[in-house]
C-alpha cells in the first residue's frame, strides 16, 4: 500500500479533548485530513476545533457526547450522516482506567469503565467499518495499551479492556487484510497525559519512562504508512512486553502486582 492520503479523508476521533485524542486531532490535521471531534468535553472541543481550522484551514465537527451510552456508534453515525458527514476514518482513542484493588473499585465505575473502553469502540467500529472498507485508504486505528499484555494487577479491569482491544483489533486487521481499509492496534506504555489524574495514582508507570503524545501518535500514523503494516505497534516500554511473552506467567503477574503497589 502508498502512503495514506490524508488530505482524502474525514477522521472521527474520540476522546479528542485532551491526551492523545487531542494530539491525533493536531497530527491529522496537519497531514491535511478533516476531523471529527468527540469527546464530553463541548468547550475543550471547541477551542481544539478553532485551533487546527485556524492553523492548517480543515474542517472540523466537534460533537459533545458521552460514548459509554448504548448504541454510541450507530447513534453518532446517524447523527453525521444527516448532516452530510461520511467519515473514511476513525481513530477510537476514548478510555479511561483506574488504580485499585478490584474489591475496592467502585461497581458503577467498572461498569463504566467496561462500557467506554470495550462496549462503545465495538459499537463504534461496526458502526463504520463497511464504509471505511469502501473507502479508498480507509482507516481504523483502536488505542489498546503496553498493560493489554499482560495481567495488570490493581489496574485489573483497565488492562483486561485493553487486552481486549488489542485481540480485537488484530483479528480486524486480519479480516481486512485483503481490502484497501488499515487497522491498527496502537499501544502506549506510560504517557504524559491525564490518565494518571483519572485512574487515580501517579506512579503506575512499570518502569517504563513516560513517552509524550507526540511520539505516540507520530509513531502510530508512521506505522500506518509503512508498505506492509503489522496489526499493532508498541510505541514505548517495549522490554516490558517482550518480557511477557518471556517470562513464566506467575512471574511477570506478581511483578506487576509489586511495580502497581509502589
Amino acid at each position: 500500500m502508498s502512503k495514506v492520503d490524508y488530505r482524502r479523508q474525514t477522521v472521527i476521533v474520540t476522546g479528542a479533548s485532551s491526551g492523545l485524542g487531542a494530539e491525533f486531532a493536531r497530527q491529522l490535521a496537519r497531514r491535511g485530513a478533516d476531523l471529527v471531534l468527540v469527546a464530553r468535553r463541548a468547550d475543550r472541543l471547541k477551542d481544539l476545533a478553532d485551533e487546527l481550522t485556524r492553523a492548517h484551514g480543515v474542517t472540523v465537527t466537534v460533537v459533545a457526547r458521552d460514548l459509554g451510552l448504548p448504541d454510541a456508534g450507530r447513534t453518532l453515525r446517524a447523527e453525521l450522516e444527516s448532516r452530510g458527514i461520511y467519515a473514511t476514518g476513525l481513530v477510537n482513542n476514548a478510555g479511561f482506567g483506574t488504580h485499585d484493588a478490584f474489591t475496592d473499585e467502585d461497581p458503577d465505575r467498572v461498569q463504566s469503565m467496561i462500557a467506554l473502553n470495550v462496549s462503545a469502540l465495538v459499537d463504534l467500529s461496526r458502526a463504520y467499518i463497511g464504509a471505511l472498507a469502501s473507502a479508498d485508504t480507509g482507516v481504523l486505528i483502536n488505542v489498546a495499551s503496553l498493560l493489554g499484555f499482560q495481567p495488570t494487577p490493581y489496574l485489573s479491569v483497565y488492562g483486561a479492556t485493553k487486552a481486549f482491544v488489542l485481540s480485537f483489533t488484530e483479528a480486524l486487521w486480519e479480516e481486512n487484510h485483503d481490502t484497501g481499509l488499515r487497522v491498527l492496534a496502537v499501544c502506549p506504555g506510560a504517557t504524559r497525559t491525564e490518565f494518571y489524574d483519572v485512574a487515580g495514582s501517579q506512579s503506575a508507570d512499570y518502569g517504563t519512562k513516560r513517552a509524550t503524545p507526540e511520539h505516540v501518535v507520530r509513531t502510530a500514523l508512521d506505522t500506518l504508512d509503512r508498505r506492509s503494516a503489522p496489526p499493532s505497534v508498541i510505541t514505548n516500554g517495549r522490554p516490558l512486553a517482550l518480557a511477557s511473552k518471556i517470562l513464566p506467567r506467575r512471574l511477570i503477574v506478581r511483578f506487576m502486582g509489586r511495580m502497581a503497589r509502589r
